[in-house]
């Protein structure tokens, strides 16, 4: 059975909970998502016996969002387990590909995924990433740099954005 280490830690957007396994780091609820939902995800996917708080386990995770936060990292070097299906992993390493910074268009993930149609898709798919920050989601944008569509809400996602000066207004 898959042991999974959870805890949570306070951040410029709030309260963060994060988990891990021995595979890396599989989920991280942004201040949008409460403790219950947080728990909740991780016992639909893991053995709700092998759940446990720990700190010390999700440290290095903790010190590198804190990091990010404080605009000392722009790239994370965490290992990641994802948790999805292969499509929805397929568009999660595209997105790890959009560097800090920038921004591309959900028609441009698409395309980059191989499924230039499929932008809605592509779109789900994003909504679904366990891991914001690490992935970076927020990193795609509406093809008119519109910023639409984002689990902890637009303001966080413009907050990101600002932090990596991908938007300067």
């Amino acid at each position: 059975m898959t042991k999974v280490y959870w805890s949570s830690f306070d951040s410029k957007i709030g309260t963060i909970y994060l988990a891990s396994t021995a595979k890396g780091i599989c989920k991280i609820g942004i201040p949008a998502s409460t403790k219950r939902e947080f728990l909740s995800w991780l016992e639909c996917r893991f053995d709700a016996g092998h759940i446990v708080e720990s700190t010390a386990k999700n440290k290095p995770a903790m010190d590198q969002l804190s990091r990010y936060f404080d605009r000392k990292l722009a790239r994370f070097s965490l290992k990641v387990h994802f948790v999805g299906t292969p499509f929805q992993i397929r568009v999660w390493k595209e997105l790890k590909k959009i560097g800090y910074g920038r921004t591309i268009s959900y028609k441009e993930l698409a395309r980059r995924v191989g499924k230039p149609g499929a932008y809605q898709a592509v779109g789900r798919a994003n909504s679904t990433n366990p891991l914001p920050i690490l992935i970076p989601c927020h990193r795609v944008v509406g093809v008119n740099d519109d910023l639409r569509g984002y689990a902890a809400g637009t303001k966080t996602k413009e907050f990101l954005l600002r932090l990596e000066g991908a938007l300067l207004i």
